[in-house]
């Protein structure tokens, strides 16, 4: 019986010291990644954000702005990213009686993926929602982070099911 081989972890080297991985060797080709997660929340204060009524401003515009800017300086929070050219960045918002759902998309012409980009916008536009509106309430619970979509790249297209 053939023995099963679990994948390599990329970022570490023969040794199992951390690295940074050499893309050099890979063709840039297209590739996308789309994230998700929600931000559980009082009924008022999801409603405060659909209406545009907190005292800060209006929320999900901020919000859509910090995702944007987190997304461009990924490699400059996750020590192992590379910086990458991103080509586009969208972050869209699905406000409910009780939450805030984030979807995040970004997409480049380069020789590796974006995933790390789009947790990182998801995740930052639903802390800058927290901090907006954490003066109404400290209950605010961001959850259900994930990559739900990614395409290009050696390991072929990605879809969570």
């Amino acid at each position: 019986m053939a023995e099963s081989k679990e994948p390599a972890l990329t970022h570490l080297d023969s040794s199992g010291q951390a690295h940074m991985v050499d893309v050099l060797g890979k063709e840039m080709t297209r590739r996308r990644a789309v994230s998700k997660c929600r931000i559980e929340m009082a009924a008022a204060t999801a409603s405060i954000i659909a209406k545009g009524d907190a005292s800060k401003g209006d929320v999900l515009a901020v919000a859509r702005v910090a995702g944007i800017q987190a997304a461009k300086r990924t490699s400059e929070l996750i020590p192992l990213c590379h910086p990458l050219m991103i080509g586009s960045i969208s972050i869209e918002f699905g406000i409910e009686e009780s939450h805030v759902s984030v979807t995040a998309e970004v997409e480049t012409l380069d020789r590796t993926g974006v995933e790390m980009e789009a947790l990182t916008a998801c995740s930052v536009a639903a802390l800058t929602i927290y901090d907006m509106c954490k003066s109404v309430d400290k209950d605010m619970v961001i959850s259900e982070l994930a990559l739900w979509e990614k395409t290009g790249g050696k390991s072929g297209p990605y879809s969570r099911s």
